[in-house]
């Protein structure tokens, strides 16, 4: 696992896609990461990518709250779609 300073706002599952972006492999499991609570983030990624990596966790600034359900969301909680919808409503 590589070093870097862990960014104020950190979202890991941002940060992976981020990261995927730039053609950086990434791994899914969950532990790809890991915080070590002194203001360091560790990640399981190869040493060669470890300068593009670094400029990617500078600049990562994520998301700290849950975005809102979108309305595809909220129908498909309860086992509905869009479509679902139009035709229960005659639409």
């Amino acid at each position: 696992m590589l070093r870097f300073d862990r960014p104020k706002n950190l979202n890991g599952a941002e940060l992976r896609d981020e990261l995927r972006a730039a053609q950086i492999i990434v791994s899914d499991d969950i532990n790809f990461l890991r915080d070590d609570g002194q203001g360091n983030l560790f990640i399981g990624i190869s040493a060669s990518y470890k300068d593009k990596a670094a400029e990617i966790v500078a600049a990562h600034n994520g998301t700290t709250v849950a975005p809102e359900p979108t309305i595809e969301d909220k129908l498909a909680s309860v086992g509905l779609s869009i479509d679902d919808l139009k035709s229960a409503l005659g639409l």
